[in-house]
């Protein structure tokens, strides 16, 4: 019996037929392709470079520093008696010394006129007892009482010296132009000699105090610059002062810096101080830096203006150079903005050449 297939069987003439076919289809869309990039523009890339360059680097850290004012007084009362003002310039005590005074002031008045007095006696007891009118015990007791006399004056001119210096004390002052952050005492309340009245700082002229461990002691030299990072500023300070002595519990040593911008006493800053000696490394921005998968790289641009891709290490930092290890040489162009969107063999255009 004869059973016809459900399918047909083609012939060896259709197939090659289709195969050719295909293949024309295949040539002519890859044509198309060709003819459609090359017509495209290739795509130029900006980016901006900077040039490796031989830098003197050292490793660095952060350590918390604060802000203090170099003038900064308590203002204490040096005499005793009740505050009857305190302002800004100072604190001002009652008027008590100013009755003592007056007081004073009239037993000197008093005693120079029996000063007078006992002169006139002993001038005419003189004249009287050459005539022998009178005893010689009357002229001694006159010249006596003259000599009492004078030595109350002499003793009534000290003690109202004391009481001037009193006063003058009295009537404090601020011993330099500043603020006033701390009230101690009020008006109205009773001082004693040596009790704080007021702290007053000058704000406009501050300086940053920083302790530093011993191992880096030795590294910092006086004027050198540092970098102070506060918030979101970076500042620069110079090194004005290295107190030779550290203390025995933490075995720190402080340091004084001169911010070149003026800043706020208590404010908290991070310096950055080296913790080992400067060498020459080959060194770029920061801002070069391609991380992608755990690998660090930059990109390089030759003299075509063709972007090469180098892995890299990191050394040592230093601010917003970073050392370079690796394949790269000095003056070699470098991608610091635009590297996140590059790929090996694209060509760029570089939009700035800085150093």
């Amino acid at each position: 019996m004869y059973v016809s297939s459900p399918h047909k069987v083609q012939s060896p003439l259709f197939i090659n037929t289709l195969i050719k076919n295909t293949w024309i289809v295949f040539i002519l869309l890859t044509s198309i392709n060709t003819i459609v990039a090359a017509g495209r523009p290739s795509q130029v890339k900006p980016v901006v470079v900077d040039i490796a360059q031989l830098r003197e680097l050292a490793p660095t850290a952060e350590y918390s520093g604060t802000v203090i004012s170099k003038d900064d007084a308590r203002i204490s009362s040096e005499v005793e008696g009740r505050l009857t003002w305190v302002a800004d310039v100072g604190a001002k005590l009652d008027d008590i010394f100013l009755q003592q005074r007056s007081e004073e002031l009239a037993i000197i008045q008093s005693e120079q006129a029996k000063l007078t007095l006992h002169e006139k006696e002993v001038k005419r007891f003189q004249r009287l007892i050459k005539q022998n009118s009178i005893a010689q015990t009357e002229l001694d007791r006159s010249i006596s009482d003259r000599a009492v006399a004078s030595s109350n004056i002499i003793a009534a001119r000290a003690r109202m010296a004391q009481i001037e210096e009193r006063i003058s004390r009295s009537n404090l002052r601020a011993p330099f132009t500043g603020v006033i952050s701390e009230r101690f005492s009020q008006s109205g309340e009773w001082t004693q000699n040596g009790n704080p009245l007021v702290r007053i700082i000058d704000f406009n002229n501050s300086e940053i105090q920083v302790r530093v461990p011993q191992s880096i002691y030795s590294l910092i030299t006086l004027n050198s610059i540092l970098s102070v990072h506060n918030a979101d500023q970076t500042i620069k300070a110079n090194v004005q002062t290295i107190v030779p002595v550290g203390t025995t519990a933490s075995r720190l040593f402080e340091l004084r810096l001169k911010p070149q911008q003026p800043l706020p006493p208590g404010t908290l800053v991070r310096v950055l101080i080296p913790t080992a000696k400067a060498r020459n490394v080959i060194s770029i921005h920061r801002d070069a830096l391609v991380l992608r998968k755990g690998s660090i790289s930059v990109y390089r641009i030759n003299a075509e203006n063709i972007s090469e891709q180098v892995s890299i290490e990191v050394g040592i930092g230093d601010g917003e150079y970073v050392e370079l290890i690796g394949n790269i040489n000095p003056d070699d162009r470098i991608v610091t903005r635009g590297g996140e969107r590059l790929r090996p063999g694209e060509t760029v255009k570089i939009s700035n050449e800085s150093n």
